[in-house]
């Protein structure tokens, strides 16, 4: 899996078109821009993963919950509730 932080001095400085109002508004709030931008790009590239994972692991998913549709729950024998 790939990280997304990593301990390293690995940053690189980049730019970033943002709408002004929004800009304004972010330094209106002390917000720190970069952090902001950085949090927004790691929540994007966990769904982005996640939805990636579930078309690639849909056949699967599916094959599983057909089998407990079909035969029940393995080991629900033993369960306690």
């Amino acid at each position: 899996m790939v990280r997304l932080h990593s301990t390293g001095s690995s940053r690189r400085p980049t730019n970033v078109t943002l709408p002004a109002q929004l800009l304004e508004e972010a330094k209106s709030l002390d917000l720190n821009i970069s952090q902001a931008c950085e949090q927004g790009l790691k929540s994007a590239i966990a769904s982005i993963r996640a939805q990636q994972w579930l078309a690639e692991n849909r056949s699967s998913l599916e094959e599983s919950r057909q089998y407990v549709e079909e035969n029940g729950l393995p080991l629900a024998d033993y369960r306690n509730f």
